[in-house]
């Protein structure tokens, strides 16, 4: 029975605690007033190289398409987005490799947006040159800025990178290593396998989604859907932390969102202060952003500072494939009900329980994948006023009622057995 209210009391808890999304951690002494929110902000970075000159899509080429696209998005843009454009292989046209591969250049600022001006800026390109992808995401997430919300990042292109390093899916790791809420959704114009693969490793890096768009109608509503999708989610960031290696020593959290980054088959430390009367909720999400061996998962365990569990956190299916999530909820009453019971001593109620959070994965790299750096990790901690987890199953209600359709059932079929008797007899004697 006890273990049956526990297994109801985690299950709860995840679900509370994977539905929660708060502000940037704050310490019991910093401001409660919350700050305004920035506007959301999106960058759109355009391939204008040579291949864009290619008329594959309805006959038209790859560039017309990709402009009437940019015209249709920017007369929807939402008025509180703030909107930029970057552009890479849009003016050189020599053949120095080392020269073309610096051609990248904002020619829309990122900040509310002139209609007039970013599509006449887009409407005089012609495609010229190399495609610096990884340079020009670098770029991007520069002219973005590190403020309090997140950014977007969109990348249509028809071609691969051809001037790495910097190598573009080397670079979407290291923007997400920062800790900065940055993703990058990319768009491919070509069927390509190696462009395809590219696209999906920088989309998977940061979160974000690779489409394929085959006509100008897809790339359009496309375009449309995720600058509306960074009006709809942007958040506040996480604040960046560094799990310790054990509890001790381990960084301080309060409640808030946190972004971490773990090693292959890691254990990260955290604590958490948890006053008498309290409840820890707590999620964590490990994004899978490169290939992985299939047999793998992630545990969230909470302990006791002398390393004994306290318990030991469930699986939460998302629906997703990229990433693998747990939780757990937890309280010291829960603990009392399963232990001896004890006297309170005096100034109990004002004792502070330190709680240490584990988070560990049994990820396997395949064979050539880079290890370094480690996994993206989120790990939501919330402090709330323990609620008491609800009643099993009750098995004596479910007694009563086994007896009560029992019995309902034999008078049920007695009255039956009389009332053919009588119709029997009644047949008969007529």
């Amino acid at each position: 029975m006890i273990n049956k209210r526990r297994s109801t009391a985690v299950l709860i808890g995840l679900l509370a605690a994977a539905a929660m999304i708060g502000p940037s951690p704050a310490g019991a002494d910093d401001e409660t007033t919350e700050p305004v929110a920035e506007p959301p902000k999106v960058e759109l970075v355009l391939d204008v190289s040579g291949s864009m000159r290619a008329r594959d899509i309805g006959g038209r080429s790859r560039i017309s398409v990709a402009q009437q696209a940019f015209n249709e998005v920017v007369d929807a843009l939402p008025d509180e987005t703030q909107l930029g454009i970057r552009v890479l292989g849009a003016t050189y046209r020599g053949k120095d490799k080392k020269q073309g591969c610096l051609d990248t250049q904002q020619i829309v600022p990122v900040g509310p947006v002139d209609r007039t001006q970013a599509k006449a800026a887009v409407a005089g390109l012609r495609p010229t040159g190399f495609t610096p992808v990884g340079l020009a995401l670098r770029s991007a997430a520069q002219d973005l800025g590190t403020g309090s919300t997140a950014r977007r990042i969109v990348l249509i292109t028809d071609g691969e990178d051809t001037c790495a390093p910097p190598d573009p899916c080397e670079v979407a790791r290291e923007l997400a290593a920062q800790g900065t809420r940055l993703v990058v959704d990319t768009l491919g114009l070509a069927p390509d396998e190696k462009v395809r693969k590219q696209l999906l490793c920088i989309a998977g890096a940061t979160g974000g989604t690779y489409t394929a768009a085959q006509s100008a109608d897809e790339l359009t509503g496309r375009i449309k859907q995720l600058v509306d999708r960074a009006r709809d989610t942007y958040t506040a960031a996480p604040a960046v932390v560094g799990g310790g290696t054990a509890c001790e020593g381990a960084p301080l959290l309060a409640p808030g969102v946190y972004s971490d980054r773990e090693a292959f088959s890691e254990h990260r430390w955290y604590r958490v202060p948890v006053r008498p009367g309290q409840e820890l909720r707590a999620s964590v999400s490990v994004a899978l952003d490169r290939p992985v061996n299939p047999d793998y998962g992630v545990l969230l365990r909470a302990t006791a500072p002398d390393g004994r569990e306290l318990v030991r956190g469930v699986d939460a299916g998302s629906g997703r494939t990229d990433v693998v999530s747990a939780g757990l909820r937890w309280s010291a009453a829960e603990e009392e009900q399963d232990g001896p019971s004890a006297e309170p001593t005096p100034g109990a109620e004002q004792a502070v329980r330190t709680v240490c959070l584990v988070v560990s994965n049994s990820f396997a790299a395949k064979p050539g994948t880079q290890a370094r750096p480690g996994m993206p990790v989120e790990l939501t901690v919330d402090v709330v006023a323990a609620s008491p987890a609800p009643d099993g199953p009750d098995l004596g209600r479910g007694w009563v009622l086994l007896l009560l359709l029992t019995l309902a059932g034999l008078l049920t079929g007695l009255l039956a057995g009389l009332l053919t008797r009588w119709w029997v007899h009644t047949w008969r004697t007529n």
